[in-house]
């Protein structure tokens, strides 16, 4: 429903959805008809970014989105203003120095003489020299830009005029000029990809001179901190007498796992010998062993000598790490020993009558091999303790070597990294350039014409704006135009439609006998609602009150039309007018006889006529139908009526004056409301609309002015 009622606002507007494109049509005809052909040149630049036969052996492939970005960084280059700037110098330079310029000289430059041309000339060419931007910050630079921008050479004019982009997903850029002159779009399109490959080239480098310095000072101070660390590690040595704590530490563990092994086998010789010399012990008696300590105390006496001699080389034998020299002499002492046992032995310090000689001598050499042992037990006892003492001391240094070491590594990583990172940077700096333009921009045959393209696309463009402004406003607008809209937004039926009638003055005789297309709808529309109308109400029911929202809404109009229609259908029909604020038929009609004057039994029915049609006007003023008269009397009255009228007719006030509308609305038997086409319900009417839901009586709606 909304799309047909759109297209019925269209429609409405249709002179104006035709006139605003032709016209559009016509003046954009007559602005591009002299316009010059146009030229495209196209230039290509190979970036090496994707080209795996310019990369160094083993570098990484580079990701879609570091390609896409490093793209984008060039095309962006390509389009600064410091790019664009040495093209507008180029350009300046050629025309300024060629007879055959690419523009006709504007009036500003025609106004140069000789030598102000020269000096324009000096100055583009060291601005050029310089890479510099043109910037209207002095007085001569002004002049200069002003110059450039006359024969719009200027940035913003070449920006619009090239057109950057990546070939598809490949490694190059195309570089496109239009312009009105082949030569010319060929020149920018090559002159722009010069200046950008020279611009780039000089930012490269000159970032990657900057990167390597300061990675090459950043690597400085790694060494730096790595041979401070070195010498802190080397002086703690020096002061503290260490060679290799590792190596030391490893000797000491080898001797104390020495001598901790010696003493146990000392320690399992000590049992077995006391065990030994037990046993020789229990086989001798007491008289034995008196006789024996009787006979032997000479040679007792040189065997405690060389034993307390073997002692002290025992000694001397453990704490010199068993020194083989000081073994011999050992050797050596116990031989002499053995002699002076054998030499005990051979005399006869035992009874004759005893035979345990042997016994004898096997415990002589006992009781030296246990003194022997002892004395070692202890020997190795002591140096036991003394290498565990410089163990101890030595991990105090050990921790100390190590938070070196540690801190020493890890600065040799961080300069090792540093290293590797600097010398990575420095082997990739040779190839870092790989731009290079592969393909020259050349002067072509021009383009197609866009004049036709461009008149067809100003019409659709206007129509399109017109239709788009017309959907604008009629999704604004709350006009309700037809008669379904307002029996859906009222929930009240609409009993039929009446067209506007574009005449000032209506002749009721007129619209039933011109036979024009417009006066025939409008007598078809009447009769229509004569016969809705009629159908409804029957013999008891004859007094029709017709309202409206608000004035000029046709209610007076339709209620007279109405009236005029019943009568020429041969029926008796009274016209009341019940507007007293606005007495708009009796000010038309003049008739004889008044509402009030009838009500108040002054005067009779004999009102002016027109055959079958009665009027009753009213005097106007401040007046109330229930102020007139009373309801009993009004009812009476009105109930006199009906029986010698078929149809009566009151034209009652508008529903915005309430109360006066409500007194005639009471007393009729039905009532129509007429609503204008185009206007909107608005919420400053929900009481009367709601007045008119609730009223039982209420037939419904006439939409007028349609």
């Amino acid at each position: 429903m909304e799309i047909l009622n759109f297209l019925k606002a269209l429609y409405r507007r249709r002179l104006l959805l035709i006139i605003i494109p032709i016209v559009t049509v016509i003046i954009t005809y007559f602005l591009v008809r002299h316009m010059p052909d146009q030229y495209i040149s196209r230039a290509r630049i190979s970036t090496g970014l994707t080209d795996a036969s310019q990369h160094i052996p083993g570098q990484p492939e580079s990701q879609e989105n570091e390609l896409v970005r490093d793209f984008s960084n060039m095309i962006q280059i390509i389009m600064l203003k410091q790019t664009l700037d040495q093209v507008s110098y180029q350009l300046m330079l050629h025309d300024l120095g060629s007879k055959q310029p690419f523009r006709k000289p504007s009036k500003l430059l025609e106004a140069y003489s000789e030598q102000e041309k020269q000096e324009a000339i000096l100055e583009f060419t060291n601005l050029h020299k310089k890479q510099g931007e043109l910037l209207p910050d002095s007085k001569l630079h002004t002049r200069l830009y002003d110059l450039v921008k006359s024969m719009k050479y200027d940035e913003g004019s070449i920006r619009n005029t090239i057109q950057v982009y990546r070939v598809s997903n490949s490694d190059y850029i195309d570089v496109e000029s239009e312009s009105e002159n082949a030569d010319l779009s060929a020149f920018i399109a090559n002159t722009v990809t010069s200046e950008f490959i020279s611009i780039y080239a000089a930012r490269v480098a000159g970032n990657r001179t900057k990167t390597s310095d300061w990675l090459y000072r950043l690597l400085m101070e790694k060494l730096a901190a790595m041979n401070a660390k070195m010498e802190k590690l080397k002086n703690y040595k020096i002061q503290n007498h260490i060679l290799n704590l590792q190596e030391q530490a490893k000797a000491l563990y080898g001797q104390i796992s020495d001598f901790e092994t010696r003493r146990e086998v000392t320690e399992r010789e000590i049992v077995s010998t006391e065990a030994a010399l037990q046993g020789i012990e229990n086989k001798f008696s007491p008289k034995d062993r008196k006789y024996l300590e009787g006979t032997m105390t000479g040679v007792q006496q040189e065997i405690l000598v060389l034993k307390d001699q073997l002692k002290m080389l025992n000694q001397q034998y453990v704490t010199s790490n068993f020194n083989q020299g000081i073994k011999l002499k050992m050797d050596s002492l116990r031989n002499k020993l053995g002699d002076k046992i054998a030499e005990s032995s051979d005399k006869y310090i035992y009874s004759p009558l005893s035979a345990k000689t042997e016994l004898v001598s096997e415990k002589l050499k006992l009781e030296v091999a246990l003194d022997l042992s002892k004395n070692s037990v202890s020997s190795i006892s002591n140096e036991l303790t003394r290498l565990n003492s410089r163990l101890y001391h030595l991990v105090p240094h050990e921790a100390m070597v190590q938070s070196f070491e540690t801190d020493i590594d890890v600065a040799s990583r961080e300069y090792l990294e540093i290293l590797n990172k600097w010398n990575e940077f420095n082997m990739g700096t040779g190839s870092t350039n790989k731009l290079k333009q592969v393909e020259m921009a050349i002067a072509g045959p021009p383009q197609p014409s866009k004049k036709m393209l461009l008149v067809i696309l100003s019409g659709v463009i206007s129509f399109v704006f017109c239709t788009f402004i017309i959907f604008i406003l009629f999704m604004m607008n709350n006009a309700i135009e037809d008669g379904q809209l307002l029996a859906n937004k009222t929930g009240i039926p609409v009993l039929g439609t009446v067209n506007l009638v574009k005449r000032g003055n209506i002749d009721l005789h007129s619209i039933w006998s011109d036979t024009s297309e417009n006066t025939r709808l409008l007598k078809n529309q009447l009769r229509a609602l004569r016969l809705e109308i009629g159908s409804d109400l029957s013999e008891q029911d004859k007094i029709l009150g017709i309202t409206s929202l608000e004035a000029k809404e046709g209610k007076t109009f339709l209620a007279v039309n109405l009236a005029y229609a019943w009568s020429v259908a041969n029926s008796k029909v009274l016209l009341i007018d019940g507007n007293f604020s606005n007495p708009a038929i009796t000010n038309l009609v003049k008739p004889a006889t008044f509402i009030e004057d009838y009500l108040s039994g002054k005067a009779s029915l004999s009102g002016q006529q027109d055959g079958n049609l009665t009027i009753l006007g009213n005097r106007g003023g401040d007046a109330s139908l229930m102020e007139i008269a009373d309801r009993a009397t009004i009812q009476e009255k009105l109930q006199a009526l009906k029986q010698k009228f078929d149809f009566i007719i009151i034209d009652t006030a508008t529903l915005d004056v309430m109360d006066n509308a409500k007194e005639w609305l009471i007393v009729s038997d039905k009532t129509v409301a007429v609503f204008e086409s185009g206007k909107s319900v608005s919420a400053s009417k929900k009481e009367q609309l709601q007045y008119l839901a609730e009223e039982q009586r209420m037939l419904g709606w006439i939409v007028n002015k349609a």
